[in-house]
């Protein structure tokens, strides 16, 4: 059976130019990343500090986001809380046509990218403009990211070169990168000085002292949120830490991890609106409104099974995306997914569901490059099994909206809608039983001969005589195990018998 990822794993496969680009870039962006920490125990330091950060964070998040919200509304921001995407983009379209914006300045988020964001503003007559210069180029591309920190990575200079063209074509900027990168700069300054409402998304916010923390490269982030008049923060609610002092290690792992920069360009803290009225001169710079979106959008069922909840530790580096044998063969938009890669194979399925995005854990050799690299130690082979086994059982993984940003923040523990939770009253299908039967049998079958050295050689000895026979019983057995892999097959002498017979070892 084809399904809606193996076809588009299909045809990603086929589109060599893109595939070139990707290969090229993940390269770079591996050495970059090994050049970063050339120091494995200062980054193996790093790695444990950051996961004990996001751990304590995960582990106090109801506290932090109340304490969140009292310090931010104490600054003068407004905090906003959306149960699922609807929700969400609800609010922002309230607060834009509340000012009576027929635009908005829009710094990358990938949570605006996870509810639609850009869709349902252009329904209502809003128009998203994209600053940064990779989401830029996909919106006039008309295609969605293909990475979270580098969304145009699958397009090449000669490319990007014709889009300008056809959308500006009074310019004449041929395929230097310099000539097309302030091309973008100027279209952009006058869209800056014109718009007057700015969203943007968040790294990091600070429980502490109500501080929203934004990274980035291009500036166009910075312009975003303190040139117009209204600046709409939107987040995940697992982006809470608790500690202003928490921020430096995990802002050095993310942007080694992502780019192999020691610091980004722009590191913007922000913590309330411009201030007037005040003991103190009024602020000449800066929105007059600052709204903070919290979005739950299932990141509670998520933070309800103690497993699962690591999935949340997440600080968006990209660096699983980039050191994943997978994802640099077939793209981020072979998965189909706003979050693509292994991150995309372990959060999609359980924020829609294994029904829907099930498969995607399948998604991964296991070759564990993606917990090697991830900076905060997500286990991220061990939540794909776990995932893998859930989806063969025929359950469920949490459904959107199943426990509520305000449950959260009351202060009580979210409901257990976990994957385990969510399927005990629901038995697998009988096929599914009979499968894992199966598979349980062949398993204790394979201990068996490989616990008794004279079975092993006996049996494999056997095999070998019978190869030819031995290869179709695997081919038939082992489906759909072979239908995305090339099934073993037997040599006709064992490496006990070639090495015998050229001398290597005793009869």
């Amino acid at each position: 059976m084809t399904t809606e990822f193996r076809e588009r794993a299909r045809r990603a496969l086929g589109r060599d130019r893109v595939r070139a680009n990707i290969r090229r870039a993940m390269d770079g962006l591996v050495l970059k990343r090994l050049a970063a920490f050339p120091d494995r125990e200062e980054l193996e330091r790093l790695r444990d500090q950051g996961q004990a950060i996001r751990d304590h964070a995960l582990a106090h998040l109801p506290d932090l986001l109340e304490q969140l919200e009292a310090r931010c509304s104490a600054n003068g921001m407004r905090v906003h809380w959306a149960e699922d995407a609807a929700e969400a983009n609800a609010i922002i379209l309230g607060i834009v046509q509340s000012h009576g914006a027929g635009a908005v300045l829009k710094g990358k988020s990938m949570v605006s990218e996870e509810i639609g964001l850009n869709a349902h503003l252009l329904r209502h007559g809003i128009e998203p403009i994209e600053t940064d210069l990779g989401e830029l180029i996909i919106q006039l591309a008309g295609e969605e990211p293909s990475h979270i920190v580098a969304p145009a990575v699958h397009k090449d200079r000669r490319e990007i070169a014709e889009l300008f063209r056809v959308h500006y074509p009074q310019e004449s900027c041929g395929e230097d990168i310099e000539r097309l990168t302030a091309l973008a700069r100027r279209v952009m300054r006058e869209r800056f000085h014109d718009t007057r409402v700015g969203l943007s998304g968040v790294n990091f916010a600070v429980a502490e002292t109500g501080t929203l923390c934004l990274i980035e490269n291009e500036g166009n982030g910075r312009m975003s949120t303190t040139a117009p008049d209204v600046h709409i923060a939107v987040t995940g609610i697992e982006k809470v830490i608790a500690r202003l002092e928490h921020l430096a290690p995990l802002l050095t792992l993310l942007t080694r991890s992502a780019t192999g920069q020691p610091v980004t360009t722009y590191v913007n803290m922000i913590s309330g609106p411009r201030r007037t009225g005040g003991d103190g001169p009024d602020e000449r710079d800066g929105p007059r409104e600052v709204h903070l979106v919290l979005l739950d959008n299932g990141r509670s069922g998520i933070h309800a099974d103690p497993e699962l909840r690591a999935t949340l530790r997440c600080i968006r580096c990209g660096a699983c995306m980039n050191h994943c044998p997978v994802y640099t063969r077939i793209g981020g938009h072979g998965y189909g997914t706003v979050y693509p890669g292994p991150l995309g194979a372990i959060l999609e399925p359980q924020l829609q569901g294994l029904h829907r995005r099930g498969e995607l854990a399948q998604a991964s050799s296991l070759c564990g490059a993606c917990a090697e690299v991830c900076p905060v130690r997500i286990p991220i082979p061990r939540l794909l099994n776990r995932l893998r086994y859930e989806h063969a059982q025929g359950r469920s993984a949490p459904a959107v909206g199943d426990a509520s940003p305000t449950a959260v923040s009351a202060g009580a523990p979210p409901p257990a809608t976990g994957p385990s939770a969510r399927s005990r009253d629901r038995a697998p299908p009988r096929r599914a039983r009979m499968r894992v039967a199966l598979q349980a049998g062949i398993w204790r079958l394979w201990a068996q001969v490989h616990a008794s050295p004279a079975r092993y050689r006996r049996l494999t000895s056997l095999a070998a005589r019978l190869h030819r026979l031995a290869d179709i019983v695997i081919a038939r057995t082992a489906v759909p195990w072979t239908r995305t892999r090339t099934p073993p097959r037997l040599a006709a002498e064992s490496l006990h018998a070639l090495a015998r017979r050229e001398g290597y070892c005793d009869e």
